[in-house]
């Protein structure tokens, strides 16, 4: 394992707080831009594949992209262990078809009516649709993985989006449950965002010849960097601004869902402090947050968060070891170290300021 959910606050790393990151997302991803292109055209060719019926909707979802992480880490993958070709292109395509389903779905089940600064796909056109283009999405994708000659290529992705989607189940079954552990977060974790990181390093490795060791190596990475992203993420829907993000946020609270900061914050109150969390998650409203907001300072419950976004990432570089120096290896590393620069910079608002009226999550930077 990376950094065990046991541990993942128990060995501490250094942590170098950045007002202003040091690293751009375009320095990290910039020389796989001709390969995150082709990913895009590649999905927006598979339009024409669904039925004119729904293709409006198949539009929507595929073409409204983000930063594309996972083709980025397929193609960095591949370039630290081998030669990108065609392949490449088609599997990050599959997998980012995937990614995109959960979205879809993770918009209906979240009530969320922003996603990367549009309307979502269930605010335009309601939840039933949506629950439909987002299967039809999945489907898509592991049609496109049986076409590769060698059934290993389908195999993995039907299973990554298994764990994926039994990841969800279990968030959703653990929702309001004041007793879940922080081992039981983190394996949540790991299945819901970690598996699609973990597949997209090890595809993009398999694909290029790479060894077992070097194929077991940055599938480990590719878990432990996603965990951390779903942390950072977490940390995001509390201390993020939504202008900057980009999507709703404040939707874990509003769905009682219990994010590692909440978990930190219920262990550190005393017993008066717990009732009266209980209580505000149980009849949340968007007005209780800045009475939440000062316990979650008052217990530096972001700063203990921060420390286990670092874990990971600490323990996420170590695994790149074994591979050869490298432009793409460079990529990876600094990848983890624009993550921990982007967690650094998250900021709760300031409650004694006296123009502080916000309901909702505060101002924050971009993530």
């Amino acid at each position: 394992m990376l950094a065990t959910e046991t541990n993942a606050l128990a060995a501490p790393v250094q942590v170098v707080t950045a007002r202003e990151p040091r690293l751009t997302w375009k320095q990290i991803a910039g020389s796989t831009d001709p390969f995150l292109s082709a990913v895009a055209r590649r999905l927006a060719g598979q339009i024409d594949e669904f039925d004119p019926e729904i293709a409006t909707y198949a539009e929507y979802a595929l073409t409204n992209q983000g930063k594309q992480l996972r083709p980025a880490l397929l193609a960095l993958s591949a370039g630290a262990t081998g030669r990108i070709n065609e392949t490449h292109v088609l599997a990050a395509g599959i997998i980012e078809m995937v990614h995109l389903a959960t979205l879809v779905h993770d918009d209906v089940m979240d009530e969320a009516e922003i996603r990367r600064g549009r309307p979502t796909l269930a605010a335009n056109w309601g939840n039933e649709i949506s629950v439909l283009v987002g299967d039809c999405l999945f489907a898509h994708a592991l049609k496109l993985a049986a076409s590769f000659p060698t059934p290993e290529i389908c195999r993995a992705v039907a299973a990554a989006t298994n764990t994926v989607c039994s990841g969800e189940i279990l968030q959703t079954q653990c929702r309001k449950n004041f007793e879940l552990s922080r081992a039981e977060y983190f394996k949540v974790l790991q299945m819901k965002t970690g598996e699609l990181f973990a597949l997209s390093c090890d595809l993009g490795a398999y694909l290029s010849g790479a060894s077992p060791v070097q194929r077991t190596a940055l599938r480990q990475y590719g878990l432990g960097v996603g965990t951390a992203y779903q942390v950072y993420d977490d940390c995001l829907d509390l201390f993020g601004s939504e202008a900057a993000a980009g999507k709703s946020l404040g939707t874990d609270l509003a769905k009682g869902k219990l994010t590692l900061p909440m978990l930190l914050l219920l262990e550190r109150a005393e017993s008066r402090e717990r009732a009266r969390i209980r209580a505000l998650v149980q009849h949340w409203e968007p007005g209780y947050f800045p009475q939440l907001m000062g316990l979650l300072q008052a217990h530096q419950a972001l700063e203990a968060s921060r420390q286990a976004v670092h874990q990971y990432l600490h323990s996420a570089r170590q695994t790149l070891n074994v591979l050869p120096e490298s432009e793409s290896k460079a990529g990876l590393f600094c990848l983890t170290e624009y993550l921990a620069q982007q967690t650094d910079a998250l900021r709760g608002p300031n409650l004694n300021d006296p123009n502080y009226e916000r309901t909702g999550p505060p101002e924050g930077p971009a993530s």
